[in-house]
């Protein structure tokens, strides 16, 4: 098929396309949501993989589909929790020193208390804030209503506010 003279295009070119434009941007939301580049790629797999299997049948815009798949895809794997694999060790880590903390990143801080959010208010922060989706797109991308989103969003919001790694950080400055 040929889509430069108005011929269908077969699905696995559309699909290539759309994960060639999309994936970088996808990715960053996998990660956001993980914060671990190797879950991360894992999580946009799965989701591209179920995209694949039902492309065919998506008619509307393609990347809140795939993103809906991405998120619920995490929900899933935070309910199973086989990503959380711990590795007994004999050694304990290094200690870092006065300096490196010195040069610990208030974004990384804030990451760090992100990554402290239940898994709902957390994903609602990252698609409001970093993927700039209105509540009625993380709604629907959810699976839940408005009125929810804005509630994980108060509550993810106040326990930033009261996250004393970020409070006793920006007191000391």
């Amino acid at each position: 098929s040929d889509p430069q003279k108005g011929e269908p295009v077969a699905p696995s070119e559309t699909f290539g396309e759309f994960v060639t434009a999309r994936s970088a941007r996808l990715l960053r939301t996998a990660y956001l949501l993980t914060h671990d580049w190797a879950l991360a790629e894992d999580l946009l797999q799965t989701a591209l993989v179920r995209a694949w299997s039902v492309w065919g049948r998506i008619d509307a815009e393609p990347e809140p589909y795939v993103r809906k798949i991405l998120v619920n895809a995490y929900a899933s794997w935070w309910r199973r929790k086989w990503h959380q694999v711990e590795q007994p060790t004999s050694q304990l880590p290094e200690r870092p020193t006065a300096d490196e903390l010195s040069r610990v990143d208030q974004r990384d801080q804030v990451w760090q208390a992100i990554g402290k959010l239940p898994r709902r208010q957390r994903t609602v922060l990252v698609l409001r804030y970093f993927e700039d989706m209105t509540e009625a797109q993380i709604a629907d991308v959810m699976g839940t209503s408005v009125g929810t989103v804005k509630s994980q969003a108060t509550k993810a919001l106040a326990k930033l506010r009261l996250d004393e790694s970020l409070t006793l950080e920006a007191s000391h400055r």
